[in-house]
C-alpha cells in the first residue's frame, strides 16, 4: 500500500470543492456519469485507431445503490486506469486526462465529455469517502484500489478486478442521505444523463407479479437514457411522427407543436438541435427556459440566455454543441465571440424556416399565426437583425380574419386611408366585440380595420409607427369617424359662443363619477347622420398606459387617470332639441347673470389692460384689490350659471339618456347605472 498527499496548492480546497465549485450538489452525478462515460468513448477511439485490439464487448454504464452500505457506486466498463494515470489524472487537481487525450486524438475523438479534470472531485460535494478500484485496458494491467477520505491524503493499493474499467464508490455522508433514494437517482439520471452516448443501467427493470400483487424487478437491466437522440440523426431519415414524438418525450403534458427546425451544422462551430414553435394561446404566460442546452449530449442547463437570441428563448427543444464555452463547473455560459455567431445563426436558421413555410404554404402558415405571431413580434421588438427578416413574412389580420404582409395591406388602405396631410393612417381594434359600433363606423366609411388583440400589439404599433413611413395607427375608438381620417378642413359648428358654453356645462355637470377617469366634452358639427354623441380616449395616452404594462420605468403612465372625451354632434336632431329645451328652461334665469358676466369681464379687461402698462411696483394694491374682486365676481357669477344649468340637466331625462348610451357603446355602464339606465329607457316607451 502507498500513501500521498494529493497535488494540490492549499488544504483548503476540498471545502471550496464542497461549497463552491458546483452551482448545485446534484450535479456531482452529471460528473461521475460523465467520467465513465468519457471513459468508454476513449476505448472506442482507441479501438478505432488500432490502439486496442481486443473485444470492446458490453459498454453500458450502470448505477447501483446499497441503502445498507450507504454507497452509490458507478461502474462502466471503459479505458481504466494504471497507478500511475491516477497519481497524474487523480492526484493532480485540475490536470485533465481529457486534455492530453484530445491532443493525441484530436482529429477522430468521439464525444469527450469531460474539459477540466476536475468532475471527479466532485463527488466529495456528497461523499465523505471515495474509493475508485479500477483496471486498465492494458495488457497485463493490475487492478489497484485509490481511497481519500475529502482531505489531501489518499491511500492507493493493489486490488483485484476482473475486468477493464472503473468502479466509483461514493460513501455518502450523513448530510446527503437524500442520494440514497432511489427516486432521487432515478430523477437525476432523468434530468442530466437521458441522452448521453453510451447506455446507462440503474436497476432492473420491473413487470407486474401476479403472485406477489406487486411490481417486481426483472433480470433485464433498467436502461435510463437514449443514446442516439433524435437530433444526433440525419434531418432526411426523420419522419414526422419523429419528431413529434420526440417534443412529447421532452414536454409530456405540451400540446403538440406548430412545427420544428433542425439544427445541423459543422463549420465555423460544431452546432446540432431541434427547436420546436410551441402552441400557444394570446391570453396565456409564455414560459421561457424550455430551452435545454447539452454539450455532446449531456445536460447543461436551461438557462440559454446568450446562446439563444432573447426573443427566441420562447421556444422549445434542445440545442446541443461541444463548442459553447463553459465555466469549470459546466454550470454557466461564458461569453465569445462563437456564442455570438451561435446567436446568429439560429436566429438567421428560424427565419430562413419561417420564410420557407410561409412561401411553400401560405394558407397552412396563415392557421397558425395567431400562435406564431407572438414569437416574431417579440423577436421584432428585441432583434433589428430579425426585423429585417420578418418583414417580409409577418402578417396582419383585419377584423374580417383576413391577412396581409406589411407590404399588401400598406397597398390596399393607400388610396382611401390617407388623410389631408398624406399621411397613412392604420386603424385598428383591440376588442371587436367592444368596439363593434366604432369597427362599423369605419367600414361605412370604407376603412379596413385591423385586429390588434395580441400581448405584444401595443408595443408593435408603437414600432411599425417607426417603421412605416408617413403612418400613423390609431384605434378606432379614438376618435369620431371623420377625424380619424380628416380628408378636409373641420367643418365649423353653427352654434353662438354662450350656446356651445351652456351644451357643454349641461353634459359636463352629469359626467358620471369613476375612479381614475377623467371626462371632457366637446361639441363638433359631424353631419346629421352621425351618431348624436360618442365617447372617445386619448390614443395617446391609452397606448402609454399600455406600453407602462412592459417597459419599466414608465409605471407612472399607469397611475394616471383614463381620459375621455364625449363628443356632442351639433348636427344632430337630439342635441339641438336639448340645446332648445336648455335655452326655454333657463333664458330667463340667466339673463341678468350672463349681463353681470359679460360686464365683470370688460371691466376685468379693462383692469388688465391698466395693468400691462405699468410695472408691477407701479400698480396699486386699490388696482390690484380691484382686479381680484372683479375676478372673485365672475367667479361666483359662473357658479349661479353653472348651479342653474346644472339643475336644469339633473332633471333632464335626453341628457342622462344620452350619455348613458355613449358610456354603453364603449362598455362602461355597470352596476346601478346600468340599472337606472333600464329602468329610465323603460319610462321613455311609455
Amino acid at each position: 500500500m502507498a500513501k500521498g498527499n494529493i497535488g494540490v496548492t492549499t488544504e483548503n480546497i476540498f471545502p471550496v470543492i464542497k461549497k463552491f465549485l458546483y452551482s448545485d450538489h446534484e450535479i456531482f452525478l452529471r460528473e461521475m456519469v460523465s467520467n465513465a462515460v468519457d471513459a468508454t468513448q476513449k476505448l472506442k477511439t482507441l479501438a478505432e485507431k488500432g490502439d486496442f485490439k481486443g473485444e470492446i464487448g458490453d459498454t453500458t454504464v450502470s448505477i447501483k445503490l446499497d441503502k445498507e452500505a450507504g454507497t452509490l457506486t458507478i461502474s462502466d466498463h471503459g479505458i481504466g486506469m494504471t497507478e500511475e494515470e491516477i497519481d497524474r489524472y487523480i492526484n493532480q487537481i485540475a490536470f485533465s486526462g481529457v486534455t492530453d487525450f484530445l491532443d493525441k486524438y484530436k482529429d477522430n475523438a468521439n464525444a469527450i465529455i469531460g474539459h477540466f479534470g476536475l468532475g471527479f472531485y466532485s463527488s466529495f460535494m456528497v461523499a465523505d469517502k471515495v474509493d475508485i478500484i479500477t483496471k486498465s485496458y492494458k495488457d497485463d494491467a493490475q487492478a489497484v484500489k485509490w481511497s481519500c477520505d475529502g482531505s489531501p491524503e489518499y491511500e492507493i493499493e493493489t486490488a483485484e478486478k476482473a475486468e477493464r474499467g472503473s468502479d466509483i464508490v461514493l460513501h455518502i455522508s450523513e448530510d446527503c442521505k437524500e442520494f440514497l433514494e432511489q427516486d432521487k437517482i432515478s430523477g437525476l439520471l432523468n434530468k442530466y444523463c437521458k441522452f448521453m452516448p453510451v447506455k446507462i443501467a440503474f436497476g432492473k427493470k420491473q413487470e407486474w407479479s401476479k403472485e406477489e400483487s406487486k411490481m417486481v424487478d426483472t433480470a433485464e437491466d433498467n436502461i435510463i437514457n437514449d443514446a442516439e437522440p433524435l437530433w444526433t440523426k440525419t434531418p432526411s431519415s426523420l419522419k414526422d411522427e419523429d419528431y413529434k414524438n420526440f417534443y412529447r418525450t421532452l414536454y409530456p403534458m405540451q400540446d403538440e407543436p406548430l412545427f420544428w427546425i433542425h439544427l445541423n451544422v459543422d463549420f465555423p462551430f460544431h452546432l446540432t438541435g431541434i427547436l420546436y414553435f410551441p402552441r400557444v394561446q394570446s391570453n396565456m404566460d409564455l414560459q421561457r427556459n424550455k430551452i435545454q442546452l447539452y454539450c455532446n449530449q449531456v445536460f447543461v442547463t436551461d438557462q440559454v440566455e446568450g446562446i439563444v437570441p432573447d426573443f427566441l428563448t420562447l421556444l422549445h427543444g434542445v440545442i446541443d454543441s461541444p463548442d459553447i464555452p463553459l465555466n469549470v463547473s459546466r454550470s454557466y455560459l461564458q461569453s465569445d465571440a462563437n456564442v455570438k455567431k451561435i446567436a446568429t445563426y439560429i436566429t438567421k436558421k428560424v427565419s430562413d424556416r419561417l420564410n420557407g413555410i410561409f412561401k411553400s404554404d401560405r394558407k397552412d402558415y396563415e392557421e397558425k399565426w395567431d400562435s406564431l405571431k407572438v414569437f416574431i413580434n417579440y423577436g421584432m421588438l428585441t432583434d433589428e437583425s430579425f426585423y429585417d427578416r420578418a418583414k417580409d413574412f409577418s402578417l396582419l389580420k383585419d377584423t374580417e380574419g383576413k391577412y396581409f404582409t406589411f407590404e399588401e395591406y400598406k397597398t390596399l388602405i393607400k388610396d382611401n386611408q390617407t388623410d389631408k396631410d398624406d399621411t397613412l393612417v392604420y386603424l385598428y381594434a383591440n376588442d371587436k366585440e367592444e368596439e363593434y359600433s366604432y369597427i362599423e363606423a369605419a367600414k361605412a366609411k370604407g376603412y379596413s380595420v385591423l385586429m390588434m388583440d395580441g400581448q405584444l400589439d401595443t408595443p408593435i404599433v408603437s414600432m411599425l409607427e417607426q417603421k412605416f413611413e408617413k403612418s400613423r395607427f390609431t384605434r378606432v375608438d379614438g376618435d369620431i369617424i371623420d377625424r380619424l381620417i380628416p380628408k378636409d378642413d373641420v367643418k365649423k359648428v353653427e352654434m353662438s359662443e354662450d350656446e356651445t358654453a351652456n351644451l357643454s356645462a349641461v353634459f359636463s355637470s352629469q359626467m358620471p363619477q369613476m375612479e381614475k377617469a377623467h371626462f371632457n366634452v366637446e361639441i363638433q358639427a359631424l353631419g346629421e347622420d352621425s351618431a348624436p354623441a360618442v365617447f372617445t380616449q386619448s390614443e395617446y395616452m391609452r397606448r402609454m398606459k399600455d406600453i407602462s404594462k412592459y417597459q419599466s420605468g414608465m409605471a407612472f403612465y399607469s397611475q394616471m387617470p383614463d381620459s375621455y372625451t364625449l363628443v356632442l354632434n351639433s348636427d344632430h336632431n337630439v342635441v339641438k332639441s336639448i340645446l332648445a329645451s336648455t335655452t326655454a328652461a333657463t333664458e330667463e334665469q340667466l339673463k341678468p347673470i350672463m349681463a353681470e358676466i359679460r360686464g365683470l369681464k370688460a371691466r376685468e379687461q379693462v383692469l388688465e389692460q391698466q395693468k400691462n402698462g405699468k410695472k408691477p411696483e407701479e400698480v396699486t394694491d386699490e388696482e390690484k384689490k380691484d382686479l381680484e374682486d372683479t375676478r372673485n365676481n365672475i367667479t361666483v357669477e359662473e357658479g349661479k350659471k353653472s348651479a342653474i344649468l346644472t339643475e336644469f340637466a339633473a332633471g333632464n331625462d335626453t341628457v342622462h339618456q344620452l350619455i348613458d348610451l355613449a358610456l354603453l357603446q364603449n362598455g362602461m355602464l355597470k352596476g346601478a347605472a346600468l340599472d337606472k339606465f333600464l329602468k329610465r329607457s323603460i319610462d321613455l316607451l311609455k
